[in-house]
């Protein structure tokens, strides 16, 4: 429930942890009620990208960044058809953006949009709890929703949990579309949207490929009707542990030998197709400063996150798979999370984290070569 109004500065509001923590501030963007799971992203820039990243459907962000909206709200950085979030935290807000391409300021675009926000509060203690307490549940009130502290924090534990949803489908697109090569066309591929980024397809139209983007729910005899010479699986959001029919369809494109490549939901789902488990991280990696090693290589890259699921594979050997023997390409020298697989008897990678970055960094743009490199095997 939110209600749109301006001066929404002035308007008291309240975030409620699930575990009982509270945080006073001032409303930002919609004035009403909203709920989800509160995670935090580290990013200093890129939040028009983060907030319509669809894996971010149903989580309440956290900024750690104490100063946000400075360059505005622009027409063209948009990596989706709306805002995702359910609720956005920050500290400080810009008063006026700063930015030649801004049309109206982030404040406006998250009342315009119906997002319930807050802003004014320390995000760096809350940031420090998520840290040791974990990701879990939270509601931001403001305006006419604020009551008693132990009414609202009784609606905050009546929220669904992250773990067990099943949420591809809800931001995933209903009929399927084409994104056309840029220059000569060289490749054809088929791309299952599980909640995909804008800059996903544009990053391969740049490489000559045209994309078909089809729908969650799109079968086997789907992706093999366009006749593609690559399959791809998206990001996206929700448990990995319920996305049975995806898993179906990579098992089926894998047992075909056709070159595939997958990124964050579509690394998880590869990981089940393989036969490992997923699990839940404690607070996730979300943001753009995340170093994760390619092993392949041993270099180390600056990268994108944005995943709260990780997949459980043996770092320190090969396994064997019913499609081959298979290995971690890459980690998170924070953690040692799973960042990659890749299959060594097939043609199919993937990746935890996001290439495409449309907010940088850049450093793995280069795995859509490698993705290009998969289809000109094939093809030779």
């Amino acid at each position: 429930m939110t209600t749109s109004t301006r001066g929404a500065a002035k308007t008291p509001a309240v975030l409620v942890l699930e575990d009982g923590r509270i945080f006073r501030g001032r409303a930002y963007g919609a004035v009403g009620v909203t709920f989800g799971e509160a995670v935090f992203s580290t990013g200093m820039t890129g939040y028009q990208e983060t907030l319509t990243d669809p894996s971010y459907h149903r989580q309440v962000v956290v900024m750690t960044a104490p100063h946000i909206g400075n360059t505005g709200v622009n027409d063209e950085d948009m990596e989706s058809r709306k805002i995702w979030v359910s609720g956005y935290v920050v500290r400080d807000p810009a008063r006026v953006p700063s930015s030649w391409r801004s049309k109206r300021t982030l404040d406006e675009e998250l009342d315009a949009q119906g997002v319930v926000g807050i802003s004014g509060i320390d995000t760096r203690a809350l940031t420090r709890h998520l840290r040791e307490r974990g990701a879990m549940r939270v509601g931001i009130f403001s305006g006419d929703a604020v009551r008693d502290e132990a009414t609202m924090l009784a609606e905050v534990r009546k929220a669904p949990e992250m773990t067990g949803a099943d949420l591809s489908a809800e931001v995933a697109t209903t009929e399927p579309y084409v994104v056309p090569a840029i220059g000569e066309k060289k490749f054809t591929v088929a791309a299952v949207d599980l909640g995909i980024k804008g800059m996903t397809p544009h990053r391969m139209a740049e490489r000559g490929i045209e994309v078909h983007v089809l729908p969650a729910t799109a079968s086997v005899e789907d992706v093999y009707a366009v006749n593609p010479d690559g399959v791809f699986f998206s990001n996206g959001p929700g448990d990995p542990a319920t996305a049975d029919h995806p898993v179906s369809v990579m098992q089926a494109v894998l047992e075909r030998g056709t070159p595939l490549f997958g990124i964050c939901f579509g690394n998880q789902i590869l990981g089940r197709a393989l036969g490992f488990g997923t699990y839940k991280l404690k607070y996730g990696h979300r943001g753009i400063n995340q170093p994760v090693q390619d092993r392949t290589t041993g270099k180390v890259e600056v990268t994108a996150h944005n995943h709260g699921f990780a997949v459980d594979a043996p770092t320190d050997k090969v396994s064997d798979t019913p499609f081959g023997r298979a290995e971690v390409s890459h980690v998170c020298l924070n953690d040692n999370v799973v960042e990659g697989l890749q299959l060594l008897d097939k043609p199919a990678f993937s990746v935890q984290y996001h290439p495409e970055a449309a907010a940088g960094p850049h450093d793995a743009a280069y795995l859509f070569d490698r993705f290009v490199s998969l289809m000109e095997g094939q093809r030779a």
